[in-house]
């Protein structure tokens, strides 16, 4: 029997859990966060989609109660305060990193076998913060950054070209941070084909440099959420309704794209972990 733990049960960590449930890449997936109720509530809520969706995953939610995590294969933290606009994520170091370390551990007491997916921003700082914290393996210990970047990167580059994300190859190294991570334009491709033969050079750049700040370009559409809020008591602020589309699909976007990544990355990790079991035996 597989099992997932998801830490965390805001916007990424809730829709990974719903994702990790319908596609059935686990047996049993926990939701846990510090807010009493929250993921009990929406765990219930998904389980009460199985019989429609067709998946026999079972998901649990609960309130710390790391009892509830134990024995299982992969664990997924997205715990911490989210970025605000015109935060870098390397600002949230002073809360996240207690956050992150006392996460981690409390569910190495429960699953010492686990493999650890960390989420959380600063996402590097954070991944080697549980690496040392905990003593595991390297192997054992895994940021989600460059997964993301480089899945933002073909996201832009499609964009640029006017073509499907899927007909688009490109990576994304360095670390995850505004002015850490590094798109490898050059090596970008488009149906085998260098990208360079479809666009600019500065039309290039300009995807490059959009990639950069793909996270903070997110933050940037919650503050304009923020403003329409204020709209709605100020009526002599003016936001369109194209922009009140645009925030509710990069929302949506932001969320589902996150945890997709992460849904791939617990697949694979979970898949290789039962195929060891099954070696052993």
């Amino acid at each position: 029997m597989s099992k997932v733990t998801v830490v965390g049960a805001g916007n990424v960590g809730a829709t990974c859990a719903n994702v990790l449930a319908f596609n059935e890449v686990a047996d049993e997936v926990v939701m846990l966060d510090v807010k009493e109720g929250v993921s009990e509530g929406k765990a219930m809520d998904m389980m009460q989609t199985a019989q429609l969706l067709g998946f026999d995953s079972t998901l649990v939610g609960c309130t710390n109660d790391y009892a509830q995590t134990a024995n299982s294969d992969v664990v997924v933290i997205t715990s911490g305060i989210p970025r605000k606009p015109g935060m870098t994520r390397e600002e949230l170091i002073g809360v996240n990193a207690g956050i992150v370390k006392s996460v981690a551990e409390n569910l190495l007491k429960y699953s010492p076998n686990a493999i650890i997916v960390v989420i959380s921003n600063p996402m590097d700082t954070m991944t080697y913060l549980a690496l040392k914290a905990l003593g595991l393996p390297k192997n054992r210990v895994i940021g989600m950054g460059g997964a993301l970047d480089s899945s933002r990167f073909k996201y832009f580059l499609s964009q640029a070209i006017g073509c499907n994300a899927n007909e688009v190859e490109g990576m994304v190294i360095g670390g995850h941070g505004d002015t850490t991570m590094i798109p490898l334009t050059r090596f970008a491709t488009y149906k085998g084909m260098p990208v360079a033969n479809f666009i600019s050079a500065e039309k290039l750049e300009e995807v490059a440099a959009a990639t950069m700040v793909g996270g903070a370009t997110l933050s940037c559409w919650v503050l304009l959420h923020g403003m329409h809020r204020v709209q709605q008591e100020h009526s002599s602020l003016n936001l369109s309704c194209t922009t009140k589309r645009k925030w509710f699909l990069v929302q949506y976007s932001w969320k589902a794209n996150t945890a997709n990544l992460i849904f791939a990355s617990v697949f694979l990790l979970s898949w290789a972990r039962m195929a060891s079991k099954r070696s052993l035996n």
